[in-house]
């Protein structure tokens, strides 16, 4: 029987948890028992006995267990307060119904650590803008940072309510490229802010989300777009703009394309403004203060050309911006006063967008140059770190098990089989050498269809379900994707339902359940409670649903021609079970409710693109255990990739804001990663030479040759470094760290010459697809620094603290070999972590390392999204990286700075430890890793990319069409 639960379930839930909300304080909500809460739920039936119809205790008390167990990471701020005066207050916020209707909608939905959490974070932002009441021209820019699917509109959502609240006329939301994406958005802000259904012509508005709460006419904001697919800013939506915002702000949900932009515009310049700039005659509003809501700040916005600035720093006024990016400076300018905030998971191409570009007709371009805010994430929040695990000697490790790797989507040699990753059009879906879908998708399906029969049974099922199957960018392919999924699942359906030739079907989703679903909800269970449901299902139960469960399953196309549309919002299609097919649009922006299952084959190795298409982060209350991602390896490892970048990017935003720094010493440090770099500039397509600075970073091999020679190569280069170095100072030495006396096993030699390194590193051989530490620019770089006196003398330590085999290089140099496990990609070694992350410590002194771990201490905040946020007290015990390096160079609490002190950690790997197909006969692997101290003399490496070789990097790196 099915556990599906009535409105009584929702109105227990709700009732139970504001009186346990008013009973006990923030601090005891986290140790609420079972007990109490079943105490409450008897209190609520006492005075509604009619709810207890139908009623799951069990189901409802896992609910608020879940609910009032949740914690938040801490936000992270940067920023600028040149020109902004501090405005809001208690006072301020005094008789807010806006929000205050927002809250107690979301309340219904999320917990209510979670409320407090937005409504502290938006009330940060908020204070950040400018005051709406304040006179005079002033202009805010700041940039929110959040977690890939974390949760982005309901902050804005929030943000949009205070800011109607406190004054804020004119709202307008840049949503997406997509007609389907704008749409989704104006659904949201329907419920969240407006209170009722836009739709064309303005007539009949239902009322629905906060709506329900408070409908006062009198407060009920104006829109001039709506929810349809067609409901853009258009001529004849602004023909039925007739008033001024005066009195009730004016929402506008607009696409980023020049045409409802340019219409926008023109009727803000002809409609709204209320006078001329006196030397450009250009139309300005002065009585109405705008907000600028831009979701996915960086997809269209930013400006793909390379505007050119003199010897002095000064920009090219006459710089042609591109056309998305002007338009939205255009109508930012056609404000005096004004406030834009973006919002993105990945903010790479926001950070490189130059801290003083400008031009005579857009004004300034849109660098966050107010602030720039981390969101930290909730304790339930599923990320790249949960996912994929983090980066280790041995890997990656500690990610959830729900990850399956696909290899029989091509033939072996990738340009046959039912997918390829390079095709045409005009392709063929093949398996077999018949139309038909390949057993890792059959599979997919299967987990699909037993997903939602699970959450049937816990009682989700009018609750969304959504499968997502990215494959192919081209529509005809997508089309015949969806043939043979339907076909596929039309088979299942009819042989379930009549009971015929049913047997071979029930068997093999039967040893699915026991092989795959039955372990990883116990891994879940036993590891992860927090996570899990604790609710146990019966393959009999399952069985007995599967037949209804196949039946609800839709297979939709998604594509800029498909007339198909995920419309989650139709009050009477509860519980929509969708297998969602296409390419771009599900992409970026664009929700999959309740996203259980993925099949996901596009391949980009842009950051911020790949993690964009990361559909399947965010929130899975009670199915945890039932999602699964079907991938590839490569895929696997690019999104590793990402999380390590994205890490070392929060580490650096929190060494910049316990060091007091702003936004603009941000922006220039990104617009220096080595590997950012490369990826995010392939935006800006006139670019031809790449700055790169290592200051401050780390730098250390991943990824190896396999070949004997090149082995054999870097094992000499070593081996001739050692004798150079001659007797070491230091052998097995003692170290001072807090109160402990560790001994750090190998060899150390200081005060080694820069020529010495270079020497080394110019000899050394790096693989291909290690790239962030290609050998000629670090030592180019590393030239570059000696010229202003840095990076001249180094300490050079070989690690000998291996579990391999004992190794000799030269008479009195012998260490045993490190272990590092093969990830197993083809055509190369490829390992997790290189570096031991105390080895990176060794040439400091006691002083040195306290002060390096108490800022550390210092700047560390949990933020469950994060590699280093996974557990809720986990208090560091060692420096981390950045601020190693930022006390050796810059010196911290009365420690003296040595830039000129770099740091070169060599180690030489035991190909037999490697878990993989070496020789017996192979020679050590040998790695490098370089700890360049923080600085401050901004020296950059150039880089000159030719015309082949950028080709080459748009193909490898670009992001797919």
């Amino acid at each position: 029987m099915s556990r599906d639960n009535g409105q009584g379930q929702e109105k227990v839930l709700r009732w139970v948890q504001d009186l346990l909300m008013d009973e006990l304080d923030e601090t005891q909500r986290s140790s609420i028992t079972p007990a109490l809460i079943s105490e409450k739920i008897d209190q609520v039936l006492g005075m509604k006995p009619s709810w207890g119809e139908g009623l799951d205790r069990g189901l409802l008390i896992d609910e608020l267990i879940r609910r009032f167990s949740l914690w938040i990471g801490q936000d992270t701020l940067l920023k600028s307060d040149a020109g902004h005066q501090v405005w809001l207050n208690a006072s301020r916020k005094a008789g807010w119904r806006y929000w205050r209707r927002y809250e107690e909608w979301i309340e219904r939905k999320i917990s209510p650590t979670a409320v407090l959490g937005l409504a502290k974070s938006t009330d940060t932002v908020l204070g950040l803008l400018e005051d709406p009441k304040r006179e005079g021209p002033w202009d805010r820019r700041g940039l929110v940072v959040g977690h890939v699917q974390s949760g982005k509109t309901g902050h804005y959502s929030g943000l949009i309510c205070k800011a109607a609240d406190a004054g804020y006329k004119v709202i307008i939301v840049l949503a997406g490229l997509h007609n389907n994406l704008r749409s989704q958005t104006q659904i949201r802000l329907d419920e969240g802010f407006l209170g009722y259904e836009t739709k064309p012509g303005g007539e009949d508005l239902k009322v629905v989300g906060v709506g329900e709460i408070d409908s006062d006419l009198s407060i009920r904001p104006n829109f001039a777009t709506n929810r349809s697919d067609k409901g853009d800013f258009n001529a004849s939506n602004a023909r039925l703009v007739g008033i001024t915002p005066e009195q009730r702000p004016w929402l506008f949900v607009v696409k980023k394309n020049k045409t409802p932009l340019d219409r926008l515009l023109h009727w803000i310049r002809n409609r709204v403004a209320d006078t001329h700039d006196p030397e450009t005659r250009q139309k300005l509003v002065t009585k109405l203060p705008l907000l600028l809501i831009d979701d996915e700040a960086d997809h269209a916005s930013v400006d793909t050309g390379e505007q050119v600035f003199d010897a002095e720093g000064n920009p090219d006024e006459e710089h042609s911006p591109t056309a998305i990016n002007s338009r939205i400076r255009k109508i930012l300018g056609a404000f005096t006063r004004s406030a834009y905030v973006g919002y993105t998971a990945t903010p790479f191409a926001n950070i490189f967008i130059h801290e003083g570009g400008a031009t005579r007709e857009e004004g300034p371009d849109l660098f966050p140059g107010s602030f720039i805010i981390n969101l930290g994430a909730p304790s339930n929040y599923i990320g790249p770190a949960k996912v994929f695990g983090i980066r280790s000697e041995d890997g990656r490790t500690g990610g959830l098990p729900l990850v399956r790797i696909i290899t029989d989507h091509s033939e072996a040699n990738g340009s046959g089989g039912w997918m390829p990753g390079k095709h045409k059009s005009t392709h063929r879906p093949m398996h077999g050498g018949e139309p038909g879908l390949p057993p890792s998708l059959v599979e997919a399906v299967d987990a699909f269809v037993l997903s939602c029969a699970v959450r049937k049974l816990r009682g989700q099922g009018n609750d969304h379900a959504s499968m997502l199957i990215h494959v192919t960018r081209f529509n005809a392919v997508q089309h015949e994707v969806v043939r043979q999924v339907t076909e596929h699942l039309h088979r299942i359906h009819q042989r379930l339902t009549r009971g015929i030739d049913s047997e071979a079907i029930v068997s093999r989703l039967k040893d699915l359940w026991d092989a795959d679903f039955l372990p990883t909800t116990g891994f879940i269970s036993a590891n992860h409670p927090e996570l899990a449901s604790p609710l146990p299902i019966d393959w009999s139960e399952v069985l007995n649903v599967l037949p209804e469960t196949v039946g609800d399953v839709q297979v939709k196309t998604i594509n800029g021609t498909a007339k198909d549309a995920l419309d989650y919002s139709d009050p009477e299609a509860p519980g929509l079970k969708v297998i969602a097919i296409g390419g771009d649009k599900l992409s970026r922006g664009l929700t999959l409710e309740g996203l259980c299952v993925s099949y996901f084959l596009r391949a980009s190795k842009m950051y911020d693109t790949l993690m964009q298409m990361g559909r399947w982060f965010g929130y899975r209350p009670g199915y945890l255990d039932v999602c699964r991602l079907y991938t590839t390896s490569d895929l696997v490892e690019w999104f590793g990739h990402i999380a390590d970048a994205s890490e070392e990017l929060r580490e650096e935003f929190d060494l910049m804001v316990a060091s007091g720094s702003d936004p603009r010493a941000y922006g220039l440090k990104v617009q220096s990663h080595p590997v950012l770099t490369v990826t995010s500039r392939l935006k800006m397509r006139a670019a031809r030479d790449l700055w790169l600075s290592f200051s401050g970073d780390v730098s250390e091999t991943v990824v190896f040759f396999r070949d004997k020679e090149k082995i054999r190569h870097n094992y000499q280069a070593l081996s001739k470094l050692v004798e150079v170095l001659g007797v070491p100072q230091k052998t097995n030495p003692t170290l001072e760290r807090g109160l402990a006396t560790p001994t750090w096993t190998g060899y150390v030699w200081g005060a080694v010459e820069a020529q010495v390194v270079i020497d080394f590193l110019s000899a050394y051989q790096t693989h291909p697809e290690s790239h962030k530490t290609i050998n000629f620019l670090l030592a180019e770089f590393i030239k570059s620094m000696n010229e202003t006196g840095e990076l001249t003398s180094w300490t050079v330590a070989l690690v000998g603290s291996g579990k391999g085999a004992d190794h000799r290089f030269a008479d009195g140099i012998e260490v045993k070999l490190q272990k590092r496990k093969d990830k197993g990609y083809q055509g190369r070694y490829s390992i997790g972590r290189l570096l031991d992350p105390p080895d990176e410590a060794v040439d400091l002194d006691g002083p040195a390392w306290n002060a390096a771990l108490q800022e550390t201490i210092k700047a560390y905040h949990v933020d469950p999204g994060r590699l280093s946020g996974t557990a809720k007290r986990d208090i560091p015990s060692e420096p981390s990286g950045p601020w190693i390096r930022k006390v050796r160079g810059m010196g911290v609490n009365g420690i003296p700075a040595h830039p000129e002190r770099g740091l070169l950690l060599l180690y030489a790997l035991d190909p037999a430890l490697a878990e993989s197909d070496f020789d017996a006969d192979t020679l050590p692997v040998v790695g490098f890793g370089v700890s360049f101290p923080a600085s401050n003399a901004g020296r950059k490496v150039r880089y000159s990319v030719n015309n082949v070789l950028w080709q080459q990097w748009e193909q490898d790196y670009g992001a797919a069409e």
